[in-house]
């Protein structure tokens, strides 16, 4: 699951992935952190000074001309005595041998001898003595020693100190808690939210001409299940108005064939003339708008392309259907076929309105001239070519909309293409228009 480039909005699983390792690492470290706090109250106070006394004898350890135990004065070594005033230690190898350096407190100089019997101590708590000693062991170039040293009690920070020396467990704890967020969080998240991608993918498919689909509920996280079921309102308030103007405009375009028709009676009874052939042209058009209002409504039902069609035979019938218009227009008009049978799955009744739309809008704006070129290919399209001005290339995508008119004193109401890719749409085709000045060629893939 990777961020989508552009997209403001993150992943889920990133997003809880870096949140919950932060969350972790807060934790790791106020846990580590208690727990110093908590060892400097009950440890040593010496502690936060240990490694800086044990480095510099370390670094100070060498034998004498006699070989015995001798401490050099190194600059690191001077550098604590001078730093802490108070300090003081006995240096011991682990055969007896040691130094000496400072005011050793009188309860602790009986034990000056006795240094090199202990690897480990912490000094503190008796009555005789309110000095906080310590004892510890470290590796020289001599081979290891023991120091008992004190005075440095109020030096340096026992919390600090122990961080440092608790690293190797935070870090380790990190180490394997920081992959196995980014391991598990996505393969949860994922299977969490599975059902919601699903329900996504369902919305993506949703028709809007076929109505009644819903987006399912049922394994919905409770979170995003609000979100469905408003999506599911949204729909239902859609569809309603939805039918509500269908029915309208179905309603309407039916109310309009009658007046049409007693319009159309009356001008049959006029006498010849020219006002009478213009009336007659403008009444057709009406009515030839009322019709395609209600195929477009129809259609938008979403009529299943339940048989089988034979695209020749339809494509030829159309033609011959239509021809007497075409001449009576002006305009030559051919078939031609690459196969005698071409079968599709499909409706008839709504592809050969389609055809008939195409040829019909071929006529209607190509002034009356050149020939109308109706056209099967082996490939299952049926294309439309015309000898009109063509269609500027910004309009070309414009016309297959509703009620869309590539010039305002277009003749029609706009809906010819538009049924047109309404149908092909339907049957899962595609509509293709190649135009330039020469003419226009509207092809129906299926």
């Amino acid at each position: 699951m990777m961020r989508t480039a552009g997209n403001s909005n993150p992943s889920l699983w990133w997003r809880l992935g870096w949140q919950l390792s932060l969350v972790i690492v807060v934790v790791v470290a106020a846990v580590i952190l208690g727990l110093c706090v908590w060892a400097a109250t009950i440890m040593s106070p010496n502690i936060a000074m240990e490694e800086t006394v044990g480095s510099a004898i370390a670094g100070a350890a060498a034998r004498d001309s006699q070989g015995r135990l001798a401490l050099q004065e190194t600059p690191e070594l001077r550098s604590l005595k001078e730093r802490n005033n108070s300090l003081w230690y006995v240096v011991a190898t682990t055969d007896g041998v040691s130094v000496s350096y400072g005011t050793i407190p009188p309860a602790y100089a009986e034990l000056a001898h006795l240094v090199h019997l202990f690897d480990d101590a912490d000094l503190r708590g008796s009555a005789a003595a309110n000095e906080i000693a310590t004892i510890d062991d470290v590796e020289t170039a001599m081979g290891e020693v023991r120091i008992l040293f004190g005075g440095v009690a109020d030096k340096g920070s026992p919390v600090f100190a122990l961080l440092a020396r608790a690293y190797p467990i935070y870090v380790s704890l990190l180490a394997v808690a920081l992959p196995a967020i980014f391991l598990a969080v996505p393969r949860s998240v994922g299977r969490a939210l599975a059902r919601v991608s699903d329900v996504a993918e369902r919305a993506a498919q949703i028709d809007p001409r076929r109505r009644g689909a819903r987006l399912p509920v049922d394994g919905i996280p409770n979170e995003v299940a609000p979100l469905v079921t408003a999506f599911n309102g949204t729909l239902d308030r859609l569809e309603d108005e939805a039918r509500k103007r269908q029915r309208f405009l179905i309603d309407a375009a039916h109310e309009l064939r009658t007046p049409i028709a007693i319009m159309q009676t009356r001008i049959d009874g006029m006498p010849e003339g020219q006002e009478r052939r213009r009336l007659l042209d403008d009444v057709a058009r009406l009515a030839d708008t009322a019709e395609q209002l209600l195929d477009f409504e129809r259609n938008d039902q979403s009529v299943d392309p339940d048989g089988t069609v034979d695209l020749v035979e339809l494509a030829k019938t159309v033609v011959a259907d239509i021809a007497p218009v075409a001449i009576a227009a002006g305009y030559q008009i051919s078939f031609h076929s690459d196969v005698v049978r071409l079968e599709r799955n499909g409706n008839t009744p709504a592809l050969a309105r389609a055809v008939s739309n195409l040829i019909r809008n071929a006529i209607d704006h190509c002034e009356g001239q050149g020939e109308i070129a109706v056209s099967v290919s082996a490939d299952g399209a049926v294309a439309v070519a015309d000898q009109g001005p063509g269609i500027p290339a910004d309009h070309q995508e414009l016309v297959f909309e509703p009620f869309y008119r590539v010039t305002p004193k277009s003749q029609g109401a706009g809906l010819g293409l538009s049924l047109v890719k309404q149908v092909v749409a339907n049957h899962g085709g595609r509509v293709f228009m190649q135009s330039d000045q020469q003419g226009t060629k509207v092809s129906i893939l299926l």
